[in-house]
């Protein structure tokens, strides 16, 4: 049994590579019900600066779980930083004990950082981290990363970074240009629901955001941009996961798993 967070489909990939039995967190938060037991039960969610996204957070803070064994697989593109201490320690504060957890390098789709270009030219050898994720949850190891003292120097930087700059990472830079044909993708891959259409255009509803970006990545028509984007004109989806799979995934208007 695995939950899974996803926007541009880096988490579902790897879920689907590890079980078969797959939920969509932002779909489970729809439930009242938040009780789940199984013989291993996992999270696979994206790292976002060293942390959860909120949307895991509030998934964690309300399931209850009856499980031998608790795992984490977290998806980063540049650097993992205090990762899975500080998913240990958020776990820990909900009642949640993890066995283990591994970090999985993949395409980094954080926008004002990074081209997606350039992101996916390079080799990071997902495939192979995978097999050995699986391999150590078969086998039911113990672990949680340690970060090393540089890993600690950079998620200070990067947090205080985005105290000093909210924008940076709160959905403000996020921009629906004259381009939006009305189209209603944005909407149904926002995971928290955030996005509707009004005299046929795309709107925000609210300042509340995961900054996900699934409706950066997933427009068709390029027609939501950012303040500040490395590559305007280059736009990251899993190749094996599709827009329908997002949609499966995210959307709030009644589509469950």
């Amino acid at each position: 049994m695995i939950f899974y967070y996803t926007a541009t489909g880096n988490c579902l990939y790897v879920a689907r590579q590890i079980e078969e039995d797959l939920y969509s967190i932002p779909q489970e938060l729809k439930k009242e019900d938040l009780r789940y037991k199984a013989d291993k039960i996992g999270i696979v969610a994206p790292i976002y600066a060293g942390e959860l996204p909120q949307t895991v957070r509030r998934f964690l803070a309300k399931a209850k779980f009856d499980t031998p064994y608790f795992y984490m697989l977290l998806t980063y593109g540049n650097r993992d930083t205090v990762a899975g201490v500080w998913s240990e320690n958020f776990c820990k504060e909900h009642g949640i004990h993890v066995d283990f957890i591994q970090t999985i390098k993949m395409v980094d789709n954080y926008l004002p950082s990074f081209d997606m270009e350039e992101q996916m030219a390079i080799n990071k050898h997902v495939d192979e981290q995978i097999q050995e994720a699986k391999a150590r949850l078969e086998a039911q190891e113990k672990d949680i990363p340690q970060p090393t003292k540089e890993s600690q120097e950079v998620y200070q930087m990067v947090t205080k970074r985005f105290t000093d700059h909210p924008e940076l990472n709160n959905g403000e830079t996020i921009q629906i240009t004259d381009q939006c044909a009305g189209c209603t993708i944005c909407e149904q891959v926002c995971p928290i629901g955030n996005i509707q259409m009004v005299n046929g255009k795309a709107q925000r509803k609210s300042k509340t955001c995961d900054f996900c970006l699934a409706c950066v990545q997933n427009c068709p028509f390029h027609a939501i941009a950012l303040k500040f984007d490395k590559n305007p004109n280059a736009r990251y989806r899993h190749p094996k996961i599709t827009l329908k799979d997002i949609v499966k995934s995210n959307h709030q208007g009644g589509i469950e798993k």
